[in-house]
């Protein structure tokens, strides 16, 4: 079992919290993570056909039926549990009674997330990020606040593409080679866009969700344009976006949304997109190991989407909360990405594929800060050297092997 960073976080929530759902897609530990949490509880996965049936049938009846601490698996299967548990959590309010994993995002469905408003705690559980793979506990998110980095993190490029085209979910890496990953990522999708579509919406798995879902790997990073995706799909807006909130509540695609200082600024208000995992999108762009090590660059598309998981994963668990965002003017001016923390605190992230750096790379930077110098902490650029290089008091490049080093 790989080490989850979000785990001390789980327990502190089952010490105070009558519910506790671990959210995030299939495949990325849950069930694990909520057994390991506490092996004294009762553990029942609503994959089962005859708990799920119970739990349809009659869920307040269902709900009675459960002495003690209990793990529910997949909870997103069986809507009307959420409010038999609410009835049940009000009748004895005791911390960690109620331990949950689901597959779909509850708080893009308002009928499950609000029959439970004061009486759970969500945690999002993504697929491995590159510090957990290597086993060592960090927040990448509190490093960048605090300006704590080493001198150098060796960079290997051949051991990046290969970050880069496993991805994050446990099971993908196991696959050794690249053509047992492809396989994996093939039924993945399948399982994903038949079964849990058809449970969330009702319906069949629908056709055009594979072919979307590789249009929007190919869009992976840019703004999010309904009218030019409607184009190439050839479907209504309105059916597209009854297909894009699908995805996002099974946790395939990300919007970023972008950042505004509230300055009266002309600013781009289009949300950026993103796959959730680089290896799943290198798969639907069928880019591999070898194919990538070929070329004489690297797709910076895939490792601008590598830094977005990697940074939305270390937020889950930082000290330092914050929101990630991005920022772009009316005249094209950018910043790949924007934490801001509570302080208003404002951290500016460029990507670079490149090995080489010169001043004009941080040019979007130092617009970010002449618009907002005092909320302006850092402007970091990630690139795929070696070398961390100090441009001035506040602009910094940062090889990619930070993440992993």
């Amino acid at each position: 079992m790989y080490p989850r960073n979000i785990q001390n976080f789980a327990r502190e929530a089952l010490g105070d919290t009558p519910v506790l759902l671990l959210n995030g897609a299939r495949q990325t530990g849950k069930s694990t993570l909520a057994q390991s949490l506490d092996a004294g509880r009762r553990y029942l996965t609503l994959d089962d056909p005859v708990v799920l049936a119970a739990a349809q049938s009659d869920p307040f009846g269902f709900i009675d039926g459960l002495d003690g601490p209990v793990c529910l698996d997949e909870v997103q299967r069986a809507p009307g549990i959420f409010l038999a548990i609410k009835a049940a959590v009000d009748k004895v309010r005791q911390p960690g009674r109620f331990l949950l994993t689901g597959s779909a995002n509850v708080l893009l469905l308002p009928q499950m997330a609000d029959s439970l408003a004061g009486r759970m705690e969500v945690l999002e559980l993504w697929p491995l990020a590159q510090c957990e793979i290597a086993a060592r506990p960090r927040s990448i998110v509190d490093e960048l606040f605090a300006g704590d980095f080493a001198d150098r993190y060796p960079f290997d490029r051949d051991d990046f593409i290969e970050r880069l085209t496993a991805g994050g979910y446990p099971e993908a890496l196991e696959r050794r080679s690249g053509r047992r990953r492809q396989v994996w990522f093939d039924s993945y999708l399948a399982t994903i866009l038949q079964r849990d579509v058809r449970d969330l919406a009702q319906i069949e798995g629908l056709t055009e969700l594979p072919r979307l879902l590789q249009l929007l790997a190919a869009r992976s990073g840019g703004l999010l344009n309904m009218a030019e995706l409607s184009r190439s799909t050839g479907l209504a807006q309105t059916t597209l976006r009854r297909y894009m909130g699908l995805l996002e509540v099974l946790f395939l695609i990300r919007q970023v949304p972008a950042w505004s200082s509230n300055l009266g600024k002309r600013l781009q208000k289009s949300p950026k997109l993103f796959l959730s995992d680089y290896g799943l999108m290198a798969h639907l762009q069928t880019l591999d190991a070898n194919r990538m090590a070929q070329e004489h660059g690297l797709p910076g598309d895939l490792v601008e989407a590598f830094v977005h998981a990697e940074l939305a994963k270390h937020q889950t668990w930082a000290a330092e909360a914050t929101r990630l965002m991005h920022y772009r003017t009316s005249t094209g001016v950018e910043v790949d990405f924007v934490l801001e923390n509570r302080r208003g605190q404002v951290l500016g992230i460029e990507v670079k594929a490149a090995r080489t750096l010169s001043s004009k790379s941080f040019s979007g930077l130092r617009h970010l800060r002449d618009t907002v110098p005092e909320q302006f902490q850092r402007g970091v650029l990630f690139y795929s050297g070696e070398e961390v290089v100090q441009f001035d008091a506040q602009l910094v490049a940062l090889p990619l092997a930070m993440f992993w080093a």
